[in-house]
């Protein structure tokens, strides 16, 4: 037994048979003790800690590991940790089927997901020991880690610099396109002086309606890009104190004309609500984003409801259509950069609704049903309880 050290626990146990009853009892008791002190170190802990067996039976769990796999203090008997995280097992491999031998296997690190008793992304370490005492059965150890606030905090991270870089991305072009246009207008405006010069005729007048078209376009176009060039800049919000029912209202007498000619009713239902400190422009150019899909949602006939209302902490505007709804695996990505399942669409509408939103310290969400329409909730913090922004 050289090399090993024993504690004076071990030496009292090699004398068992020789106590009497009551230095028995005695051992007893501090055993108990000493068991509970651990039982009480193990509890504190926030990482969840299991004790399994090779066939996956849970032998012991602390109280942190029986919160994350969704069971109680007494329900381990029988209880197998494969059971409780389907396909684990065929992910540790060679760890289990005993490959290089105890002490010399390393741990093993993996990630899973989890569903019960709620959605979370847990981190599993494990390694293999034996127990004292000369058993051979092959016992592991394992650390849980709830890992899924900081996954969440990665994810939103890494889309926000994708975010940005592609806006820049945008930006760069959209503002490389406003080059030509303005040599198609000088050059526009020297052709229409030349015309002027030139005799009337029946030809001359043609070529003159042609010119005030390309004209038009010109314009329209520079402002296509004026339009995007500032919807997609991030700069921070101008907080100021808002009525947004007054907005809403706004944005609908903006877009009454092509409502109408979509053959789309609106009911607004907006009662009043506590003010909210927010940037007008920019959430005009929310509801307006909002609005404009929800109207190429929908046939002749459909029917957008819009209605707002406030909690203790909230204010929410809700916007309801009858359109063609948005299949499941679209709706996971409709906040992705040029995601669009429109013809023509450009895919930033919802992007830029989001970061505009998230830079007035609120959310946006979707709920849709795909032959059935599609909800869109904005919800901003209250004016008396909005939490200060921090600089990126």
């Amino acid at each position: 037994m050289a090399g090993k050290k024993h504690s004076s626990l071990d030496r009292v146990l090699g004398r068992l048979d020789t106590l009497d009853s009551v230095n028995l009892a005695n051992l007893v008791q501090r055993l108990a003790r000493e068991r509970g002190v651990f039982e009480e170190i193990f509890n504190t802990l926030q990482e969840g800690v299991l004790v399994i067996r090779d066939d996956g039976a849970i032998e012991y769990a602390n109280d942190s590991a029986l919160r994350l796999i969704g069971l109680g203090g007494d329900d381990l008997s029988g209880q197998t940790l494969w059971r409780l995280v389907p396909g684990l097992r065929n992910s540790l491999g060679a760890v289990l089927d005993g490959e290089g031998g105890i002490g010399t296997a390393p741990v093993v690190a993996r990630e899973f997901e989890l569903t019960y008793p709620e959605p979370r992304v847990v981190r599993l370490y494990m390694v293999p020991f034996r127990g004292t005492g000369g058993r051979q059965a092959r016992r592991f150890a394992v650390i849980l880690t709830d890992v899924t606030k900081e996954k969440e905090s990665t994810e939103a991270r890494i889309e926000s610099e994708r975010t940005s870089s592609i806006l820049l991305l945008a930006a760069g072009v959209a503002h490389e396109l406003g080059n030509p246009l303005n040599s198609l207008t000088i050059h526009l405006q020297l052709i229409a002086r030349k015309l002027k010069k030139l005799r009337a005729t029946r030809e001359t007048e043609s070529v003159a309606e042609s010119l005030e078209i390309c004209r038009e376009e010109v314009t329209r176009l520079d402002g296509i890009i004026s339009n995007f060039l500032e919807a997609i800049r991030p700069r921070p919000p101008d907080l100021a104190e808002t009525d947004l029912n007054s907005v809403v209202a706004e944005v609908l007498r903006f877009q009454h004309r092509e409502l109408a000619d979509r053959g789309v009713s609106v009911e607004v239902a907006t009662p009043q609500i506590p003010p909210v400190l927010a940037d007008r422009n920019q959430i005009k150019q929310v509801l307006f984003n909002i609005t404009k899909n929800a109207m190429e949602a929908m046939r002749p006939g459909g029917r957008l409801r819009i209605r707002s209302w406030a909690d203790d902490d909230s204010v929410f505007i809700v916007f309801a259509d009858s359109g063609s709804g948005i299949k499941p695996e679209d709706l996971v990505r409709v906040f992705q950069p040029y995601h669009t399942t429109k013809t023509g669409g450009h895919g930033l509408g919802l992007m830029i609704a989001q970061r505009i939103m998230r830079d007035h310290g609120g959310q946006v969400g979707i709920e849709s049903k795909e032959g059935l329409g599609t909800v869109v909730t904005l919800q901003f913090p209250r004016k008396d309880k909005r939490a200060r922004m921090l600089e990126p």
